[in-house]
C-alpha cells in the first residue's frame, strides 16, 4: 500500500489531512532517510495497522534502508517508554522525582545505525505524539547544538502531527464502519 493509496481511503472530511500528507511525503527540507524515518517513527508511534504499512512501504519505496527503518523503529519504542515516564516526573508536584536517576536501559540510540541528527529528529516526531515536553526540549536542544536548522525540526513536528491525525481518523473510521475496514 502506498502513501497515494492512504490518502484515498481517508474520508471527505479529512480531506486537508490528505493534501498535507501528499505535500510532506514530497517534501525535501531533510535529507531522504531523516525524512522517512521521521514518517516511521511516527507511525510506529500511533500504531495503526493500515497507516504503519503504507508508511513502511512508502519508505521503502522511497529508498529508506532496513538499517533506517529498524533503527526509526527503535527511536518509537524507546519514546514509548522515556515518554511515558519522562512527562509523568515533569508533571509531578513532587520535586524529589526530578533528581532521581531514571534507571531506565536508555543505550540503543547511543548505538543506532542512523546519525545521531536523525535519531533526535524521530525523537521529537515521536515525542510531540506522546506528549512529552522534556524528552521535545531534551532532543530539540541536542539539535540545536549539532547546528540542525528549526525548519529542519518543523518538519519533524509536522510529519508526526499529520501521521497521527491521518491514523487516528482511519481508526475512527474503522470504528465506525468495522465492515469497510481492510485491517
Amino acid at each position: 500500500m502506498s502513501i497515494e493509496v492512504l490518502r484515498a481511503r481517508l474520508p471527505e472530511y479529512a480531506r486537508d489531512l490528505a493534501t498535507n500528507l501528499a505535500l510532506l511525503a514530497d517534501d525535501t527540507t531533510l535529507d531522504r532517510a531523516a525524512h522517512w524515518g521521521c514518517f516511521i517513527a511516527s507511525a510506529h508511534a500511533v500504531g495503526e495497522p493500515l497507516t504503519l504499512r503504507a508508511v513502511e512501504e512508502a519508505a521503502r519505496a522511497g529508498g529508506a534502508s532496513s538499517s533506517t527503518i529498524d533503527t526509526a523503529r527503535s527511536a518509537a519504542a524507546m519514546m514509548a517508554m522515556t515518554n511515558v515516564y519522562f512527562r509523568a516526573v515533569h508533571l509531578m508536584q513532587a520535586s524529589e522525582y526530578q533528581a532521581l536517576p531514571s534507571r531506565l536501559r536508555m543505550n540503543h540510540g547511543r548505538h543506532a545505525d542512523a546519525p545521531s541528527t536523525h535519531y533526535d529528529l524521530w525523537c521529537v516526531a515521536v515525542s510531540a505524539i506522546n506528549g512529552c515536553g522534556a524528552c521535545l526540549d531534551s532532543h530539540e536542544a541536542a539539535l540545536r547544538r549539532k547546528g540542525v536548522a528549526p525548519s529542519q525540526v518543523q518538519v519533524a513536528l509536522r510529519i508526526a502531527s499529520v501521521v497521527s491525525a491521518v491514523a487516528r481518523t482511519l481508526a475512527a473510521e474503522a470504528a465506525l464502519h468495522p465492515q469497510n475496514s481492510p485491517v
